[in-house]
């Protein structure tokens, strides 16, 4: 043999040699390594079938279950076993076509594979669960799985509570290694979000021995390998869910928020977002489409207005300014000032005065001058000690953070909004190094740059009540069973004010009580209760075909009682309703009275309930919106009408003419009364039901249909 050909029969054996190792590297790898068609091979033989747990229960301060359970049912498929099933049946029972049949398979195959039980259409309604179970004999390849689903028995609470949904492909990667798998359910908003880990429990498995025709024979090694599913834990809040049921009535028709807290605990007694929606309304197989609607809404009920908004405070944060300057001594209790009819320090009369006169720290207080704050504000920043306004703001800045301002507090729901103490680099930047106090004296009556939360308003009121200290505000009190992962020790640490004295405190309990007695809130006193509070107008504007526009004022309020021995701190306001004591206040007094005396009883103020319930204040610009809205859905919902009555018009022929037996009329279906068969051919149709129509009543028929 020569040389060349025992090279190359040479390479030919090392060719063959390599494939032959190769291919039983493969064999290996399949037979010992991989467990890909392991488990195929088992899922042909074993049904899996998840038992989902019970979620924690949510009860509020007086033991109520707010938040729990129902059992609901998901249909779930095994694509490799869903073939020669009566489709078009089974696609009419879930009110969808062949085609989303079809796409949803192929997703679930993609997803998750052929052979491995995947939910095909979630939460079933009970009337579609009642269809289903007993045609389910129809469809192999598909069963009925259980499952504990969400339910809120008083239909409130939704921004604080949250909801849960399907987890998605974004949800399982940002999560891989908490153990969900496609199908299961978390919590994506409220306290749902923030308590997952306790709530969710822990997933139990049960596997079931199935034949060469997949029926299902008895439990697989007689239970052996099947894990019980735990329930999440239970949830217990300061919540008061009768007060946050009257919150929620009052704000009917308002946008805006309200926050009241206890203020030696911090627990918070209620958190209404306005406006808000029924709960329930995202549970069960209609949740996508509902959500999408509010979604939509301009109103933006989804948003949780108590933690997610920022607003200017206005004269609620005149309480800070007279709190700081007490405490600097630029100040005391009997400083008088005189007012005009605006502020002159700067030399251009702003701010402006609605109450012109002479007052000291209480009156000023309770007439809510804007001159004596202005004065004491600018006081305040240029004392000599700080050698410029840099420094005065930056001291001004410590005491007012102390209060819980200009930073998250660390409430337990999510989305919590910093809201803003503006610091001097700001100020460097828009006025040059050398500005001074009379460039920012509009933050001295809580506008300009300066921006809270209504929750942090809350915690301010709360601080004031307790001269000096405030807890973290926060929903849940008390987790069943122990708090396990210390999710509630920052809960528990007493957050101290900046030095204030407590004679201070005292000056200002003062003002906030005379504003309740012969100032601006005299109007919203509550019978037998001595409250302390601050009412708070504020100025703002809108883009409207992108030109800012100024709106009507923001109405806010904030207070605390009893004086004596607070038990309710509160805050809020009525977005562009007005003075906040014609809105505002009244509707907090009505939340204290409840919360103290457990109800309100006086035929004068239940009426005063259902006024302020019935009172539309929604912004001008929502209402156009909304109505912009409305107008398009009419139009849609009058164009999909002409197209149905078209298609029905056009499907009608004689034979769907019924004759009443009883009487000599015929009855005609609706459309074909609206309008007759166009064409000749329809008309032929006709003629061959002359088995059920008498020659009299053809003839007259087919009079009708020539003339018209």
């Amino acid at each position: 043999m020569s040389v060349f050909n025992q090279s190359r029969s040479g390479i030919i054996q090392i060719a063959f040699g390599l494939m032959f190792m190769i291919i039983l590297g493969q064999l290996i790898n399949l037979q010992v390594f991989s467990s890909k068609y392991k488990l195929a091979a088992e899922n042909n033989a074993i049904y899996r079938k998840i038992i989902y747990p019970d979620r924690g229960i949510v009860y509020d301060r007086k033991n109520r279950s707010i938040l729990e359970n129902t059992i609901m049912y998901d249909l779930v498929v095994t694509p490799v076993e869903a073939k020669g099933i009566d489709t078009l049946s089974l696609c009419k029972l879930l009110d969808i076509d062949t085609t989303e049949y079809k796409k949803r398979i192929k997703d679930i195959a993609f997803k998750n594979g052929s052979v491995r039980p995947s939910v095909f259409e979630p939460l079933l309604s009970p009337e579609m669960y009642g269809r289903l179970n007993e045609n389910m004999y129809k469809f192999p390849g598909f069963v009925l799985n259980e499952r504990s689903a969400r339910m809120y028995p008083y239909s409130t609470a939704a921004n604080i509570l949250g909801y849960t949904a399907e987890v998605d492909s974004s949800f399982l990667r940002k999560h891989k290694d908490e153990g969900y798998e496609t199908g299961d359910y978390a919590g994506m908003t409220g306290l749902e979000r923030n308590y997952e880990k306790l709530l969710m429990g822990s997933r139990g498995v049960k596997r079931f021995i199935r034949d060469n025709k997949s029926r299902i024979q008895g439990p697989f090694e007689n239970g052996r390998y099947d894990t019980s599913a735990v329930a999440g834990k239970n949830l217990h809040l300061s919540l008061d869910v009768e007060l946050q049921q009257l919150g929620e009535k009052l704000m009917t028709n308002k946008v805006g928020s309200i926050v009241a807290v206890n203020p030696k605990t911090g627990g918070i007694l209620c958190m209404i977002s306005a406006p808000t929606y029924n709960p329930n309304y995202l549970t069960g197989n209609q949740r996508r489409k509902h959500y999408g609607e509010l979604a939509l809404d301009p109103r933006l009920p989804l948003l949780n207005r108590t933690v997610s908004t920022k607003y200017s405070p206005g004269s609620t944060f005149k309480t800070i300014v007279g709190i700081i300057g007490l405490s600097e001594g630029v100040i005391n209790e009997s400083s008088r000032i005189g007012c005009s009819g605006a502020f002159y320090g700067c030399g251009n009369g702003k701010p402006k005065c609605l109450d012109p006169g002479y007052f000291n720290l209480k009156e000023a207080i309770a007439h809510s001058c804007n001159t004596y704050f202005a004065t004491v504000f600018k006081r305040t920043l240029d004392q000599p000690k700080f050698n410029g306004a840099d420094s005065g703001l930056k001291s001004f800045n410590e005491y007012a953070r102390s209060f819980g301002l200009g930073h998250r507090l660390g409430v337990d729901v999510p989305s919590e909004k910093n809201g803003n103490l503006p610091i001097s680099s700001y100020y460097r930047k828009i006025f040059g190094r050398n500005w001074n106090s009379c460039n920012i004296i509009s933050n001295a009556i809580g506008q300009g740059e300066v921006q809270t939360t209504i929750v942090q308003l809350a915690n301010v009121m709360a601080t004031i009540a307790n001269r000096g200290y405030y807890y973290t505000p926060h929903l849940v009190d008390s987790i069943e069973g122990g708090d396990e992962y210390g999710l509630l020790d920052t809960f528990k640490v007493k957050h101290l004010t900046k030095g204030v004295p407590d004679s201070v405190f005292e000056d200002v309990q003062n003002g906030m009580q005379a504003v309740m007695e012969f100032g601006t809130g005299a109007e919203a006193k509550v019978p037998g209760i001595v409250v302390c509070g601050k009412t708070g107008t504020v100025q703002n504007s809108a883009k409207v075909n992108g030109v800012m526009v100024k709106q009507k004022d923001h109405a806010f309020f904030g207070a605390f009682a009893p004086r004596d021995n607070p038990r309710i701190a509160i805050a809020m306001i009525c977005e562009n309703a007005g003075f906040g004591a014609a809105s505002s206040a009244p509707i907090a007094s009505l939340m204290i009275e409840k919360y103290l005396k457990d109800s309100i009883t006086e035929p004068e103020r239940q009426a005063r309930v259902e006024q302020l319930a019935k009172t539309n204040l929604i912004p001008p610009l929502m209402r156009a919106a909304m109505a912009r809205m409305d107008s398009i859905k009419q139009a849609k919902m009058n164009s999909q009408l002409q197209i149905q009555q078209q298609k029905e018009t056009d499907d009608t022929t004689e034979e769907d003419i019924k004759i009443d037996t009883t009487s000599s009329k015929e009855v005609v279906p609706r459309a074909a009364k609206a309008k007759p068969a166009r064409d000749s051919g329809k008309k032929r149709m006709a003629f061959n039901n002359a088995a059920i129509l008498t020659d009299e009543r053809k003839n007259n028929y087919i009079k009708k249909t020539a003339k018209a």
